[in-house]
């Protein structure tokens, strides 16, 4: 039996202590995976036994989001799955630092000249000059009776209960 790590070889030494006790034999590091020996190991243990032992250790790893694990005959290769939501950040992470790049353009071209300031600070002062004008005139209007005041209601005595 066969088990390919693919990107998974700095953990393969982790791997093989892990299924030692479980399979019966010590697997044997080769180039790219690990090589079990058919006739030592247990006749009991099958190359799918042995995927869900390797899907455990990743578990406790916290890898097993990462890998897929594929069983053929009795090789059982290891692969490594790109995540969508990587994927997704960087394009994120790409399209916000472009964003950012725009709006400091956009600042250093509309920085408003001394003169469009002074004239912005003015049409401030005049919005503000209206509005207290209408509330001075609002003002003037109540005092005069001419905005109708809602009438205030009456207060009840609680009725007794009868009983």
């Amino acid at each position: 039996m066969k088990i390919v790590l693919g990107e998974f070889k700095e953990n393969g030494e982790e791997l093989a202590a892990f299924l030692e006790p479980r399979i019966g034999v010590k697997p044997k590091s080769s180039g790219d995976g690990l090589d079990i020996d058919d006739d030592s190991v247990r006749k009991a243990v099958k190359p799918r036994h042995v995927k869900t032992y390797i899907k455990r250790f990743l578990l406790k790893q916290g890898d097993r989001k990462h890998y897929k694990i594929i069983v053929e005959g009795s090789e059982l290769t290891m692969v490594y799955l790109e995540m969508e939501e990587d994927k997704e950040k960087e394009k994120e992470e790409k399209k916000r630092e472009e964003e950012k790049v725009k709006r400091e353009e956009q600042q250093k071209v509309e920085e408003p000249t001394p003169k469009e300031t002074k004239q912005a600070v003015d049409e401030e002062t005049a919005e503000k000059a209206k509005e207290s004008a209408q509330s001075v005139n609002e003002e003037e209007e109540k005092e005069e009776g001419s905005l109708k005041e809602e009438p205030a209601k009456k207060q009840r005595k609680p009725r007794k209960k009868s009983q």
